[in-house]
């Protein structure tokens, strides 16, 4: 975290914004152009609403002045304007805008005298905010006017001597009233704003916790703890669980690769070494008896005689340590198998005849059937056995009873040396395939069991022990009775 955490911090300074911020802000910012929206639908359907209520009580006050064949006299000998006056007229208020207005008007819109009283100011003023009486008469919608700084919807009715009755009712309430609503849904839409952004960022916190703690194992991993991995949460969701499953995955594939490579690492320096160190024995020892020939230390024959021997004895060590190197390199690079049908009985029979022949008096046992086939490469399969039995032959007294077998078991092929030898130590055992490795220092470079190993693994098989201490060792190799022809590691 040490080496992360500066440049994590270091992200804010340099001024970029957080997935949280932006989640936030993007929250609020729809809810507000949602309440916005809302706020303005609602409004204008409410004053649509008032406005068709206020028109259609004018048109039914219309429709009652100039439905009949009316004059102006007749309506005040009727006593209708009494009622009129007394829903619509009121007087010289000087207080208060009048909420209703009526007037009488003539065909040019000048103010007359109603129900015995002259025109008041509103009255005057309603007449010349309407103007031209027969105009407004002709209008089936009331239209807004405005007497004394107060809006008015009007209509007029003509009556049957020419005379034009006014019909005003003032909309300001109306008014009033949308912008309470106004303010009310900004101050409720604002404490709804306020309360998204505090449960976006508490939610989105908590959501956020899974991808904080993936920062924090990358972090660990980063410092050297590649054992570290994302741990599950109770509030992922499924993008952020599979995100988790894949880094996980992939961490693991990290330390895997990383595991690989330290371990490759340690084997090839080891190998170096020990390569090194065998090679050397043998160069020293040639270099030393070129050396006294050279000086002339080797005058009688038999001595050069000897020393030339000893440098073709030493030549040939190394000249079959280099060779199973190579071997194994080879088996490193995953080589390509030559697949063949391959008489598994016929190859034991010809190590078990080849060891007869090198050693007579050693009891040889071959146990398998006179004809088992599998697809293989027939010069790595060579190679498997002779170089089992030339462990006998080597780390065993010459009349230790050696047994070789093969049997088909289940798609495969087990093929078995077994000796009654001295056996291995539990310790001695687990390292039997390492390179160079030889049990108690004995004879042979160490590569023979490790080249085993890497031939049965390209065939895609296994191959283990069997020992113990004074009961012999049994080597074991697993073999699948077909193979694609592709090399394993």
């Amino acid at each position: 975290m040490r080496a992360l955490r500066p440049l994590l911090l270091g992200r804010r300074a340099r001024g970029i914004p957080s997935l949280r911020a932006k989640l936030t802000v993007a929250n609020v910012a729809l809810l507000a152009i949602g309440v916005v929206v809302a706020t303005a639908v609602s409004l204008v359907g409410m004053r649509h609403y008032l406005i068709d209520q206020i028109d259609a009580e004018l048109a039914r006050t219309r429709q009652s002045l100039g439905g009949s064949p009316l004059t102006m006299e007749q309506l005040d000998a009727l006593g209708a304007v009494a009622l009129v006056r007394d829903r619509f007229l009121n007087g010289d208020a000087r207080d208060r805008a009048p909420d209703n207005v009526i007037a009488a008007a003539d065909r040019r819109g000048r103010p007359l005298p109603l129900a015995g009283y002259g025109p008041s100011d509103s009255q005057r003023a309603l007449a010349a905010a309407v103007g031209g009486p027969a105009e407004l008469a002709a209008d089936p919608e009331p239209r807004d006017i405005t007497v004394h700084d107060t809006a008015y919807r009007v209509t007029a009715a003509r009556l049957s001597d020419g005379t034009y009755i006014l019909v005003a009712t003032s909309t300001d309430a109306l008014h009033t009233g949308v912008a309470k609503a106004l303010r009310l849904d900004l101050g409720v839409g604002t404490l709804l704003l306020a309360l998204l952004a505090w449960l976006t960022m508490m939610s989105v916190r908590r959501r956020m916790r899974p991808l904080e703690d993936m920062v924090e194992t990358s972090s660990a991993i980063a410092e050297g703890d590649l054992t570290r991995r994302v741990p599950s949460s109770r509030e992922a969701t499924a993008e952020v669980e599979q995100l988790r499953l894949a880094l996980n995955s992939m961490l693991h594939q990290v330390e895997s690769a990383y595991r690989t490579r330290e371990r490759s690492t340690a084997q090839l320096r080891r190998f170096v070494a020990d390569a090194s160190h065998e090679l050397r024995t043998p160069l020293a020892a040639i270099r030393g008896y070129l050396q006294l020939y050279d000086k002339g230390m080797l005058r009688e024959p038999a001595e050069r005689k000897r020393a030339w021997e000893r440098v073709l004895a030493e030549t040939d060590r190394m000249g079959r340590l280099v060779d199973e190197l190579l071997t194994l390199a080879r088996l490193d690079q995953r080589p390509e198998l030559r697949l063949r049908r391959v008489d598994v009985g016929r190859l034991l029979r010809d190590a078990a005849e080849d060891l007869r022949a090198q050693q007579p008096d050693r009891p040889v046992t071959v146990d398998a059937p006179g004809e088992l086939v599998l697809r293989a490469d027939e010069s790595g399969l060579r190679q498997v056995v002779g170089n089992l039995v030339a462990n006998v032959r080597v780390h065993t007294p010459a009349d230790v009873p050696v047994r070789l077998a093969a049997v088909a078991l289940d798609g495969s092929v087990l093929l078995s040396v077994e000796d009654k030898g001295p056996g291995l130590a539990a310790q001695d055992a687990a390292r039997v395939f390492d390179r160079f490795f030889r049990a108690g220092g004995g004879a042979g470079s160490g590569l023979g069991l490790a080249i085993v190993q890497g031939a049965v693994r390209a065939h895609g098989g296994e191959v283990s022990v069997r020992t113990a201490p004074g009961e012999g060792l049994t080597v074991t190799v697993v073999l699948p009775a077909r193979t694609d022809g592709s090399a394993l590691a």
